[in-house]
């Protein structure tokens, strides 16, 4: 059962003032359960005495073994340690410890469950927000713990209008401490604010607070907050208060009393320096098994700062590593991309070459598609006799080409791929190629040239050869002094526009040879009457072909009949 004495605390004796309803030098008391629980609020300039006001109440709950934590913002309260046990924790070395919001959890439960007395010094932080997380999260573990403890506890906030402002809105740290103003009585939790300018703390706060303590106030906002809540007579007599005197108003007396506050006992770390040497008394520490409990805390805190460290610098390193295998990669995809390029031009323009059996059942199977649609029968357009071929049979038991015989080759195929690969014109190319397969033929181009007029005449009505310009029949011969094959690679590209010379040699019937396909591609190309156009693909020309010969004295409607009358006769040969 608690005593009477245990019951209150005596804080001042009362002095001469307003509307004295006691003796002067008779003591003043505070009803313990209202300091610890209730709402509270000690204001006054600077000087005026009211953090030695707090000090004097924070004293007399420590000899009668209650519990409280102080928020201390300016590094004044750890003189108590001159006579009390109380944990000091911060951010530096001068605390018990040093701590950070992982430690919130335990210094509640060491205020609510085993009654330590804790002095929570923010003054040590550089970094103010720091400094408002670990309040915040303190202040919320208080709230929660003291739902199940229901342990009367005192938290005794320095500077409150730093956290609860007048103008502004509320951040967490200032929600949480208004939380527990209006709802931690309940709980037996209660809140204390001092400041020096109570103009600047909300009103809410200060109108809700079951006990006020105004010091000396001289600026005229502090002052109206005096003739606000008590009136105008004590805004006046404000101003007049000596050190350590004040107007104490509470809710269970029915008179303001004006008040002499006593000196606090311990140390007064809070004293503005003087000349005189400065003697910092030794101070109480708290045990080391209270101590170990939150350096467990930290050395955990530090273990797992120190992994997260050497993760991070693992990840750092790692990540730099795949950036550099990422460059390497894309330089070398960049490198077979152009060596793929300049590979494919040139053995489209090499002959000569000799792929060998893969490749060769790559190139069927790539042409089954294109033999499977070509025209055939009565959708067939232009068709050959099928004729055997000399050269794919010499080109498939590994026999040289027409080119390679004549020497031709080397030279112009690197030269035309290169204009393939990055645009660079090919020299112009003989119509070696052309003579030579005439002349293996047994007749020549002039030969042809000396055919009668009428022969060979269009069966569907168009314009008879032999009336066509002479340019006109030239072309038409050369067509004519072309191996079967080679004609019905033309033929593909008239029917197709644009092909391939592996699909157009395919579809004429050959093996998909790549040294055969191009050598008769060459003939072709070498006459103008196909031209590359990129990428590996060769367009029909007749037309441009006669245009050029024809030196542009010509009708387009002309034009339509000689290249008509040039494919008709051929079908017909």
């Amino acid at each position: 059962m608690v005593n009477d004495e245990a019951r209150t605390i005596t804080v001042a004796d009362h002095s001469d003032g307003v509307r004295e309803s006691g003796e002067p030098g008779r003591p003043v008391s505070l009803p313990v359960v209202e300091v610890l629980t209730g709402r509270g609020f000690i204001t006054g300039k600077s000087g005026s005495g009211k953090s030695n006001s707090a000090s004097v109440i924070a004293e007399n709950l420590l000899d009668k073994g209650f519990g409280l934590l102080i928020v201390d913002i300016d590094g004044e309260y750890y003189g108590l340690k001159e006579e009390y046990e109380i944990l000091h924790v911060g951010a530096d070395e001068e605390c018990d410890i040093q701590v950070t919001t992982d430690h919130a959890g335990k210094l509640a439960t060491l205020a609510l469950e085993q009654n330590v007395p804790i002095i929570l010094d923010v003054s040590s932080f550089l970094d103010e927000d720091e400094a408002r997380e670990l309040l915040t999260a303190v202040a919320r573990q208080l709230f929660a713990k003291a739902k199940k403890c229901k342990q009367p506890f005192l938290l005794l906030v320095e500077e409150i209008h730093e956290y609860i402002p007048e103008n502004g809105g509320l951040d967490e740290c200032g929600k949480m401490l208004i939380k527990i103003g209006k709802r931690g009585r309940k709980h037996g939790l209660g809140v204390t604010g001092i400041s020096q300018r109570p103009a600047d703390v909300k009103k809410d706060f200060i109108t809700q607070c079951d006990w006020l303590v105004w010091h000396r106030l001289t600026w005229n906002n502090d002052t109206n907050v005096v003739r606000r809540i008590l009136d105008a007579e004590y805004a006046d007599a404000v101003e007049d208060l000596d050190d350590g005197e004040a107007f104490l108003m509470t809710d269970w007396a029915e008179t303001v009393q004006r008040v002499q506050f006593h000196r606090k006992q311990t140390f007064d770390a809070g004293a503005t320096p003087g000349l005189e040497d400065f003697e910092r008394p030794d101070l109480k520490s708290v045990s080391d098994d209270l101590v170990s409990e939150l350096e467990s805390i930290s050395e955990q805190r530090e273990e797992t700062e120190d992994r997260i460290a050497e993760l991070r610098e693992e990840l750092d390193k790692k990540n730099s590593r795949i950036a550099e295998l990422e460059a390497e990669l894309q330089d070398a995809r960049d490198m077979s991309r152009m060596a793929d390029q300049f590979v494919d031009a040139l053995v489209e323009h090499v002959e000569g070459a000799n792929p060998g059996r893969t490749e060769q059942a790559k190139l069927r199977a790539r042409h089954e598609d294109a033999v499977a649609n070509f025209p055939t029968g009565d959708e067939a357009q232009v068709t050959f006799p099928d004729v055997a071929d000399e050269s794919d049979s010499k080109a498939e038991n590994g026999e040289g080409t027409t080119a390679e015989s004549n020497g031709e080759g080397s030279d112009e195929a690197v030269a035309a791929a290169l204009e393939s690969f990055g645009g660079f014109a090919p020299p112009e190319e003989s119509e070696k190629g052309g003579e030579s397969t005439s002349e293996k033929n047994g007749e020549s181009t002039s030969e042809k040239d000396d055919e009668k007029p009428g022969e060979h005449t269009e069966a569907r009505g168009t314009i008879p050869i032999g009336e066509c310009p002479e340019f006109v029949g030239r072309v038409r011969a050369e067509i004519r002094t072309l191996e079967p094959k080679t004609r019905k690679m033309l033929a593909y590209y008239r029917e197709q526009g644009q092909a391939s010379p592996l699909d157009a040699h395919f579809v004429a019937g050959g093996s998909g040879d790549r040294t055969s396909a191009y050598a008769r591609n060459r003939a072709l190309r070498t006459s103008g009457l196909i031209e590359h156009v990129g990428q590996g693909t060769y367009r029909y020309r007749l037309r441009d072909l006669l245009t050029e010969r024809a030196d542009g004295d010509v009708e387009e409607s002309d034009l339509d009949e000689y290249v008509a009358a040039i494919e008709d006769s051929i079908e017909e040969y």
